[in-house]
């Protein structure tokens, strides 16, 4: 059977466009959707426990895509594995092009809210050229610094700059915090919170200009459109993995660049906000970022 060539805007793309911002940005829709059909179908009486963790995290982020786009489910159950195929790259390319666009616009609009007020950054950084920013530059260096170690360490520094020092996805910047500050006897203190966050998303669920105007994050713009009210688990982590990229050297977004480990650092910011052991500290933090 074939089937009509359809234009970009076909509102999948739109859905895709979402639901790769808020909640989850690195999956493999192709994948996810055969899976979920088969939990929906051949799998439908397996009680959830047969399953892995894994298994069950996937299928939660499946219902999570079902539920937003009305009439899906029918679709991917009664359509042929063909149009199932189709469904899944529409959603792909939603998905792949919000990231694009976003990681595009971050990357001048960043060093607009990592300069001081009234000052300059020295050496000043090119908004479109990447090559200076991450552990080549003062600014971008401290803001990027894993908690762990002291970017004020000389030694530190350079290993950072020259490579020497890799840093893997689930060591957390120093910029997750309010001020930069992070606490280890209280590591929730000012977690997720840092005004950096808070720009971006603005900058990508309201809009541009709404950084320094809109109180609230989700009142206009891309959020209103999909009637998105209050933060999500995978729309905090999407922007401070955007912010992490727009700060680091790195030309290029990649899920499989080991360098940023981009994929790993989403997925520990994810993993923590939906552990249920620490549903309370989520849950003020949500509170903290709706007010």
């Amino acid at each position: 059977m074939a089937f009509p060539i359809r234009s970009v805007t076909d509102p999948l793309v739109h859905h895709g466009r979402h639901f790769g911002r808020t909640v989850h940005a690195f999956c493999n829709i192709r994948t996810l959707i055969n899976n979920g059909i088969l939990r929906l179908g051949e799998l439908a009486d397996q009680p959830d426990e047969s399953f892995s963790a894994e298994e069950r995290r996937e299928h939660k982020i499946f219902t999570a895509l079902l539920q937003s786009v009305a009439g899906l489910e029918e679709r991917l159950l009664t359509g042929s594995e063909e149009e199932t195929g189709f469904i899944a790259e529409l959603l792909r390319k939603g998905a792949s092009g919000a990231r694009g666009d976003d990681t595009k616009s971050l990357k001048g609009a960043i060093l607009d809210w990592i300069t001081p007020k009234g000052q300059a950054l020295n050496p000043p950084l090119a908004r479109n050229v990447k090559v200076d920013r991450g552990f080549h530059h003062e600014r971008t260096g401290a803001l990027l610094c894993p908690t762990d170690l002291d970017w004020s360490n000389p030694e530190t520094k350079e290993q950072l700059k020259s490579g020497e020092l890799l840093v893997s996805g689930d060591r957390w910047p120093v910029f997750l915090y309010a001020g930069c500050s992070f606490d280890s006897e209280e590591p929730w203190n000012g977690l997720l919170r840092n005004p950096l966050l808070i720009c971006a998303f603005k900058h990508v669920f309201t809009s541009p200009s709404s950084v320094d105007k809109e109180p609230k994050a989700t009142r206009s713009g891309n959020a209103r459109i999909h009637g998105m009210r209050s933060v999500t688990a995978g729309s905090i982590a999407y922007i401070a993995t955007q912010v992490r990229f727009a700060l680091c050297s790195s030309p290029v977004f990649s899920r499989t660049d080991m360098v940023t480990d981009s994929e790993r650092f989403f997925s520990s910011i994810l993993e923590l906000l939906e552990d249920p052991r620490e549903a309370r500290e989520v849950h003020d933090l949500y509170v903290w970022w709706n007010r």
